[in-house]
């Protein structure tokens, strides 16, 4: 199904280019947003409150190189707490990885955080990926998690693989290692690169569920709706700010964009997520 989606999507872009919406849509890629907004998190301790976080998906930048400066005019100066990249750093199957983690740090050098860089893996990314960002600085979360304390409270983060093409039982045993009870001082972050884990981490106890991989359908229907997100369950988390039982859900439209490399009715972001109690 993959192989036949990507074909129809190559004639598709090869089409495109021969009209002059091409060049719109490209210049509509490169128009990217900064969003920014607060979410209230039950049983997220006093100590957090107002902890910022920079979240980033599917940056491919090796697909689109003009982004770079794009990027690093969005965030140069920033201050945060966490950064959060949801994967696919890596776009085309023929470069070095080494090319796509580079544009990266080279978009991210204006930024200043102040604790973890976090990762996981999108469906674009292979092994080299992480050993990349890892080199970087990155902690890259794969079906693992990490605690950050302040004073009394603690805030976990649990990182899965990519579950839209090389799902496996470690991803939900990542998930529901965390299971039991959420502690009176605790608060739980999910950071999977498609929502389709949404029902599973609610059950588990999280709070907030951070995702990408849609790039918001990178081709929409006026108004934004998307016209294919390619997940297979929880499609109602394909796009920004959604609910899974109490816990809340945000979808990046994503950084960059994949083949063609245009976009209609649906900027890319980068997004600053301040959590309140």
């Amino acid at each position: 199904r993959n192989a036949v989606f990507t074909r129809l999507l190559d004639v598709f872009g090869a089409g495109l280019r021969a009209t002059p919406l091409y060049a719109r849509g490209r210049a509509n890629a490169l128009d990217l947003r900064c969003v920014a907004f607060e979410v209230r998190l039950p049983g997220l301790p006093s100590s957090f409150d107002g902890y910022r976080l920079l979240h980033l998906s599917d940056t491919h930048l090796d697909v689109l190189p003009e982004l770079v400066p794009v990027v690093h005019g969005l965030l140069d100066g920033a201050e945060v707490d966490l950064l959060a990249v949801t994967g696919d750093v890596h776009g085309e199957r023929g470069t070095p990885v080494a090319r796509s983690a580079g544009l990266l740090g080279e978009a991210l050098r204006g930024v200043k955080v102040a604790g973890p860089r976090l990762a996981i893996l999108g469906n674009h990314d292979p092994q080299g990926v992480a050993d990349q960002l890892m080199g970087m600085g990155f902690d890259v979360l794969v079906n693992r998690s990490m605690a950050i304390h302040r004073g009394a409270g603690r805030l976990v983060f649990t990182g899965l693989d990519d579950v839209n093409s090389f799902y496996t039982e470690a991803a939900r045993q990542a998930l529901d290692a965390h299971a039991q009870p959420v502690g009176a001082d605790e608060c739980r972050v999910a950071l999977v690169h498609s929502a389709e884990m949404a029902d599973h981490a609610a059950r588990a106890g999280y709070a907030l569920y951070l995702a990408g991989h849609t790039h918001g359908g990178q081709i929409c229907l006026p108004g934004g709706r998307p016209l294919v997100t390619t997940l297979r369950r929880c499609r109602h988390g394909a796009v920004g700010l959604w609910r899974e039982g109490d816990m809340i859900g945000y979808t990046s439209s994503g950084v960059g964009v994949s083949h063609p490399p245009v976009r209609f009715n649906c900027r890319g972001e980068v997004a600053f997520i301040t959590l309140r109690c």
